[in-house]
């Protein structure tokens, strides 16, 4: 093997050991879709209660703005703390990342909605709660499933790093390939698959963001 280029090493290895490389992106794949549904469920609610009492908008974007700003690996050193190694210190990872874009995201999509259409819903004698499910959140969908979009993109990224605290994914072919001697065909069995999967994670989400966009009259 020593003799065959990288390409030609790459898939010799893709030969050999595809199972377990469909293993790892399957498991990749699951932690950055857990960390940003459970990101969704916290976050959405919250988007919607910040939007409905503004001057709490600061406050919140405000830490979830801070958050961003520690760098990935550091974040994960400090939630091993106090979550020890494995999968869920990544989930929790990723959670505290998602939340930025998906709070910013439901809070603009809900101040965005066009006041005269909510002055039309409470003229026709909506509760509350029926403009909320039945106008502001069909109105702001588009743009909130914006920032789920971007938040799993970055997920997939962040979960790469995951295999440092042993919680396995497509980062553990990339850090075999670092450690092994001439590994650049490990590493790329462990990169392009997971580029692929931001890539394609973007196009599929890209095209349900334009499909729930409201439809002009």
């Amino acid at each position: 093997m020593t003799n065959l280029s990288t390409w030609e090493q790459f898939w010799y290895y893709l030969a050999n050991n595809g199972s377990y490389v469909l293993s790892q992106f399957t498991r990749h794949f699951l932690i950055s879709i857990y960390g940003v549904l459970i990101a969704a469920i916290v976050g959405i609610p919250v988007g919607i209660l910040i939007a409905r009492r503004r001057r709490l908008s600061a406050v919140v974007i405000g830490a979830a703005n801070v958050i961003q700003t520690v760098p990935s690996l550091a974040m994960l050193s400090i939630v091993m703390l106090g979550l020890g190694l494995g999968v869920n210190t990544v989930i929790f990872t990723v959670f505290l990342y998602s939340l930025l874009p998906i709070l910013k995201n439901t809070y603009t999509g809900m101040t965005s909605v066009d006041k005269t259409i909510l002055d039309s819903g409470k003229g026709m004698g909506m509760t509350s709660f029926q403009i909320l499910y039945m106008v502001e959140l069909p109105l702001a969908l588009s743009v909130i499933m914006a920032g789920i979009r971007n938040a799993l993109v970055v997920a997939i990224g962040i979960t790469a790093i995951g295999a440092f605290v042993g919680a396995g994914g497509l980062g553990d072919i990339i850090v075999r390939g670092t450690n092994a001697t001439g590994g650049g065909a490990i590493i790329l069995a462990g990169a392009l698959p997971t580029a692929l999967m931001a890539i394609v994670s973007d196009l599929v989400l890209g095209f349900l963001q334009r499909r729930l966009e409201p439809k002009k009259a």
